[in-house]
């Protein structure tokens, strides 16, 4: 089994002059704990829901929506992205983009083709490709049978 085959594509993404609430608002629409951040076509970073909730600074609490809110649109996504995504090409095998993501403790590879974002792979593709060979293997005659 490869990326290619349990990858999610197409690929929902944000731009780096996208304002910090509309990758709030992207975020919570959509229930996706990241977003690939593309330039030009090419990745040039994640960001995640923790990104974005770290990137409120704590007094912001005692201000009033308004303020919050001027924040947020004030502030980019390039300004808070991680921009040293960690990828995956599509040929990968998912049990090494399995291991990938525990290594690394991530949520989701960014799946590239040379510097093109092709997909994205998330733990949750990862385990419904492990949860289909083993109903495959479960459902396989038994050899000899």
């Amino acid at each position: 089994m490869t990326v290619a085959e349990w990858m999610t594509t197409p690929v929902m993404t944000l731009k780096p002059g996208d304002s910090l609430w509309r990758a709030h608002e992207r975020l919570a629409k959509y229930r996706i704990n990241q977003f690939p951040v593309v330039h030009e076509g090419k990745l040039v970073g994640i960001i995640t829901d923790r990104d974005v909730r770290d990137a409120y600074p704590s007094e912001l609490k005692h201000l009033r929506a308004q303020d919050i809110e001027e924040f947020a649109e004030a502030c980019t996504v390039g300004q808070i992205m991680t921009r040293t995504a960690v990828t995956i090409s599509p040929q990968t095998t998912i049990r090494e983009a399995a291991q990938r993501l525990r290594h690394r403790r991530i949520g989701a590879l960014p799946v590239v083709d040379g510097d093109r974002l092709v997909g994205i792979l998330t733990r949750g593709d990862v385990l419904d490709a492990f949860l289909e060979e083993q109903e495959a293997r479960d459902t396989a005659p038994a050899p000899g049978a």
